[in-house]
């Protein structure tokens, strides 16, 4: 009886020191990290979105003629609301990607819709207009500082999840490396400046 106590006893302090040594709990720590980086990245996209129909009804009263480019962000916004975003997006490389592209269209159309403002010097001077444009400008500075540390965060993450023996004890409990953001094609060539 003493001898199967001890062996007992044995294993479960063999299991323990096998298990504090297999990552287990630093994994799910570094995993929370990624998510909570991540919802603060949605976060930023979420106070931008928000900023746009505002955005939109100020100019809308200064360029009637200019609805196409209305169209575009109002459609770009929702389209970036209809996006379900959750845990499983930064595990799924198409999905991500998805919403990555989605947010890229709104960022694009924003910047049409501020370039339409260059035409309309009452909007330019229009005290509404000025502020949400500081805020959009601030809010796409916070977008690009929440998505450098998600970048991090989850590089992080990978680097650990694929090292041994985490990478081991990742397969088992299924612990997939996570998703980053890449650049879009068209970031590697410089836009095109005319002073005409």
């Amino acid at each position: 009886m003493k001898a199967m106590k001890q062996t007992a006893l044995a294993t479960v302090l063999a299991s323990s020191l096998l298990f504090t040594g297999c990552g287990y709990n630093t994994l799910q720590v570094k995993d929370e990290a990624v998510i909570a980086s991540w919802s603060e990245v949605q976060n930023q996209y979420q106070r931008r979105a928000d900023l746009v129909p505002n955005l939109v009804n100020v100019v809308k009263g200064y360029a009637k003629h200019e609805e196409q480019v209305l169209v575009e962000v109002t459609q770009a916004r929702s389209n970036v609301a209809g996006l379900k975003v959750d845990k499983e997006v930064l595990e799924d490389p198409a999905l991500f990607e998805k919403y990555q592209q989605a947010q890229s269209q709104l960022t694009s159309a924003l910047s049409r819709l501020i370039a339409v403002s260059e035409n309309y010097p009452d909007l330019k001077a229009n005290e509404n207009f000025r502020d949400l444009q500081a805020q959009l400008e601030g809010t796409e500075n916070r977008i690009a500082v929440a998505r450098n540390r998600y970048i991090t965060t989850v590089q992080d993450y990978n680097a650990y999840a694929r090292q041994f023996p985490q990478v081991m004890t990742a397969k088992v409990i299924g612990m997939k490396t996570k998703e980053n953001f890449k650049a879009e094609a068209s970031a590697e060539q410089a836009p095109t400046v005319s002073f005409n």
